[in-house]
């Protein structure tokens, strides 16, 4: 090969690791933003689970079949 074949080979290198480094980068932030979402959600999910677990348990009331107003 000649030299200028084996620059334009590194050249191409070059370009396609700096991309690479841009989409890691990117991909990185992507991951962190979805790690805080993941533990605000599990915050809420934490919270709802607590407010039923202290809701009133109506378990012992009949539960009434009406017709429907129409009939």
């Amino acid at each position: 090969m000649n030299e200028q074949t084996l620059s334009q080979r590194l050249e191409k290198l070059e370009s396609q690791v700096a991309f690479q480094e841009d989409t890691i980068d990117q991909l990185n932030k992507l991951i962190a933003e979805q790690n805080q979402e993941l533990a605000l959600f599990k915050r809420h999910l934490k919270l709802l689970a607590q407010r039923i677990d202290q809701a009133p348990d109506h378990s012992d009331e009949q539960v009434v079949d009406e017709p429907p107003p129409h009939y």
